[in-house]
């Protein structure tokens, strides 16, 4: 709280971290129990720069589950590895507004695993005990993959997702998008052997390529000489799958809601189409640049501040302007099956929405079919959030807000904005600074499919942003990192 120097975002929160240079992160965990991560938030270098965060019960405490683990596994990240530099990889796509190339492997813990030529000799292993019930922690550290995860012979019992706390969910099948955690009890009470934990990706966008690999990793008893057992995975566009695990996620506690709605926003989300200026090159379809935008708004990075300076410095001008759009310019057939073209070019600028301290805010999401459909990980920086429904179609605010869980919702950072549907979040606007709120699939992000929340100071010190850190990188004229380059 009160941190947001240290959120990372490049041009957001902070100028990049130069070459040769260091910058400390200062911030404060409050309320959150279970896994978070970190990773790099500039340009692709979060293919590789990431690691776990694990925040366990105070000293004294325990964890609120039946059955206490016996003990606690490494943690599992689940990643994406290219044939070559991933920041190269955006750069040529940036240049010619083409689709980036696919990753050439999925990978656990930074291994792909036996399913891939080269790298069986260095799968990852998790050695287990009969008769154990341990703590696994999943992270999707993927760039642009959400992933469908299975252990062959076992069950998982869901207790945790994005460091908050879940009713117990049993389950066989796990879906993480990227930028998301889940925490699960597994009882090891199989046979004596050697199972994979396997991953694939979840594919929503049709013709859209993907990486259609599968990484593996093996939980070994102790029988080092057995062939591990392979789980069934469901098909890549399996939604209806996908769909039964979210919604089968609930919180553990009744939620603490606010009894009324200050900022009520509804925000479009999808893909769209640049057409090209002369002497661009135009990679994209019919002579296109591929686009992304909320509410017909394609995020454009400042490059000569941050958005976080220039509002504490009062020089917003030049910058960002304040005036984002609470609902999109032009209400159509969201989810229609042919999209009118006219409505295919998003509008490139940098915009906040401002929020006064203290607000309660509301945010419908609603997924678009313009280019093509997806399931988008909608991720906000700063906050957690209830996510009251999901569904497909367009949202009906008098049909759907009846079937809201007020209740137990469960809490996360990361919500899956279903294909050709919709999600509603709510939160308290508690948090002083800026705030991105972007799709984690980072080939949208690079497209402009985000927007910033400015949240103004309350009163008093305990309700503002502190003064920035004496070692605050300074922005120059062009990231290190600069995609455009």
């Amino acid at each position: 709280m009160r941190t947001g120097w240290s959120d990372g975002p490049e041009y957001v929160t902070q100028c990049p971290v130069r070459p040769g240079q260091s910058y400390r992160y200062r911030f404060t965990v409050a309320g959150q129990e279970g896994t978070l991560w970190w990773h790099a938030h500039s340009s692709w270098l979060r293919a590789t720069v990431y690691g776990a965060l694990l925040i366990r019960p105070r000293h004294g405490s325990s964890y609120p589950f039946h059955a206490q683990p016996t003990r606690e596994l490494a943690p599992i990240l689940l990643g994406e590895w290219w044939d070559m530099n991933p920041v190269d990889v955006v750069r040529a796509a940036t240049r010619t507004g083409a689709a980036p190339n696919i990753s050439d492997a999925l990978t656990v813990n930074g291994q792909p695993g036996d399913l891939y030529k080269c790298s069986s000799q260095d799968t990852a292993v998790f050695p287990v005990k009969s008769g154990e019930t341990n703590l696994l922690r999943f992270i999707n550290a993927a760039l642009n993959t959400e992933l469908f995860v299975s252990l062959a012979g076992h069950n998982m019992t869901v207790v945790g997702a994005d460091a908050s706390y879940t009713k117990p969910y049993i389950t066989s099948l796990l879906l993480l998008a990227p930028g998301q955690t889940t925490d699960v009890l597994v009882t090891f009470d199989q046979p004596p052997g050697r199972y994979y934990l396997a991953a694939r990706a979840y594919a929503s966008a049709q013709g859209v390529p993907f990486d259609n690999t599968t990484t593996t990793a093996i939980f070994d008893y102790g029988a080092a000489s057995s062939s591990p057992a392979m789980p069934t995975l469901p098909a890549y566009n399996d939604t209806a799958t996908a769909t039964a695990f979210t919604t089968s996620l609930l919180g553990l506690l009744k939620a603490e809601l606010p009894s009324c709605v200050d900022d009520s926003l509804f925000f479009t989300v999808g893909v769209g189409l640049f057409n090209c200026s002369k002497g661009q090159q135009c990679g994209g379809p019919n002579g296109t640049r591929f686009a992304a935008s909320i509410n017909n708004v394609s995020f454009v990075l400042p490059s000569s501040s941050s958005i976080l300076q220039a509002h504490y410095n009062g020089a917003a001008n030049g910058v960002f302007t304040a005036d984002f759009p609470a609902n999109p310019p032009v209400q159509f057939d969201y989810t229609a099956h042919n999209v009118s073209r006219a409505l295919w070019q998003p509008v490139p600028a940098t915009k906040v929405y401002k929020l006064k301290y203290g607000s309660a805010v509301q945010v419908v999401l609603q997924g678009t079919n313009i280019f093509a459909g997806e399931n988008h990980p909608i991720h906000i920086h700063g906050y957690d959030f209830y996510v009251l429904a999901e569904g497909f179609g367009n949202f009906d605010a008098g049909s759907d807000t009846a079937n809201f869980n007020l209740d137990d919702p469960p809490m996360r950072n990361t919500v899956g904005v279903p294909v050709n549907g919709w999600a509603v979040i709510r939160f308290v606007a508690d948090n002083p600074g800026v705030w991105l709120m972007h799709c984690h699939l980072d080939v949208h992000i690079t497209w402009g499919l985000a927007m910033a929340f400015l949240v103004d100071d309350g009163v008093g010190e305990l309700q503002s942003l502190e003064a920035p850190p004496p070692d605050l990188p300074l922005c120059l004229l062009q990231s290190p990192y600069d995609i455009s380059s």
